[in-house]
């Protein structure tokens, strides 16, 4: 069977992370007979530079006819203009929207061999094992009104946090399902105690619990959170939010698991049994100060490419094996520069990708 897969690179780094996540597919494909089929297109900086739009209708038709996206990073300095009417950001987003790919899920899961790369205590990360469900194409990133304006007394901007029952709801079902296939525990992050949007979502939380009484459920307000998210974070199992609380939250969890290049992520349409479609993507950004260095981890995008072969493509046992070949590998003491201490064998962004698809092949 053949499984056809739209790639975007991006900007930066995007490009060489990338090719070492197509370099490890190509690993699970001889090892497993698998055949992947990878059609490439722009999307960010680099499509602003070829088409004047962040994503062209080409690109965006293409990832709907594909089963999944996989995408590198955007995003730059070149582009970075404030009074730019097109910003690579806009490309994503409009990936998120156009594919209905309201759940992102980011699990954040400490390596064994890399509790002493954080910058916090071995006894604090040591067990993490935590999965954050991030509501994607709502809230302030999505709503309107959103604008800037001149008025007489200076310059004013807008953006607008709304969410919807039907949008707070699904988005806890997805949340309550992985607790349910997990540990049983749910931790709901809002700002109840300011915003009426998280009061809905709080009162939706409790609602739809009842029709999950194995799950114990916890509100925590999302300062709260970022607070035990570095004390014990091995409190958590599951973690449901809103958009701009879930980017925050992800991207601090991240440094428990010693760096950005570390955490993998998947946009989903729904969580289903069997295949479902999404785009999946490292959370970091596109680094340009490294890009073209042979640096950049590109362990996130591989690991990405697990969790596409997990939800996607239904092929269980592949993302095991990428999983554990990237284990094998930095059992073995390699680790690029982010992750790096002065006991291991550093590499770069290639030689890591090959290590990877080497141990997959043996």
């Amino acid at each position: 069977m053949q499984f056809n897969i739209a790639v975007l690179p991006g900007d930066g780094i995007g490009p060489e992370v990338m090719a070492e996540a197509v370099k490890v597919l190509g690993a699970v494909g001889d090892k497993f007979g698998r055949s992947f089929n990878f059609q490439y297109g722009l999307v960010g900086g680099a499509a602003i530079d070829a088409s004047g739009t962040a994503l062209s209708e080409e690109t965006l038709y293409m990832c709907k006819k594909c089963d999944a996206v996989l995408l590198g990073a955007v995003g730059g300095p070149k582009w970075d203009d404030p009074e730019a009417k097109v910003r690579p950001e806009d490309g994503l987003l409009a990936l998120r929207k156009e594919l209905g790919l309201f759940a992102n899920l980011r699990p954040v899961k400490v390596f064994p061999m890399l509790v002493n790369s954080t910058a916090l205590k071995s006894e604090v990360v040591r067990g993490v094992d935590l999965m954050v469900v991030r509501e994607l194409t709502g809230g302030l990133y999505f709503s309107k009104p959103k604008k800037r304006w001149q008025t007489r007394e200076g310059r004013r901007a807008v953006d607008t946090l709304a969410y919807s029952e039907a949008e707070i709801e699904r988005i806890l079902r997805v949340g309550f399902e992985l607790a349910r296939s997990r540990r049983n525990r749910l931790v709901s992050v809002d700002k109840a105690n300011v915003l009426e949007s998280s009061r809905l979502w709080r009162q939706i939380a409790i609602e739809v619990s009842a029709d999950y009484s194995e799950v114990k459920l916890e509100h925590m307000l999302v300062d709260a959170c970022a607070m035990r998210l570095i004390q014990r974070p091995t409190d958590f199992d599951v973690l449901v939010t809103e958009n701009m609380f879930g980017d925050i939250l992800t991207d601090e969890a991240s440094m428990l698991a010693g760096s950005m290049g570390m955490l993998a992520s998947a946009s989903l349409a729904g969580v289903a049994k069997g295949r479902t479609f999404g785009m999946y993507e490292p959370i970091h950004g596109s680094a340009p100060g490294r890009a073209g260095q042979d640096i950049a981890n590109p362990i996130a995008t591989i690991l990405s490419v697990a969790m596409m072969l997990r939800y996607s493509s239904g092929l269980i046992t592949e993302a095991e094996a990428v999983e554990g070949a990237v284990s094998a590998v930095l059992e073995e003491g390699y680790r690029t520069y982010d992750i790096m201490d002065e006991t291991r064998i550093r590499v770069g962004t290639r030689e890591m990708g090959r290590l990877i698809a080497d141990k997959i092949r043996s």
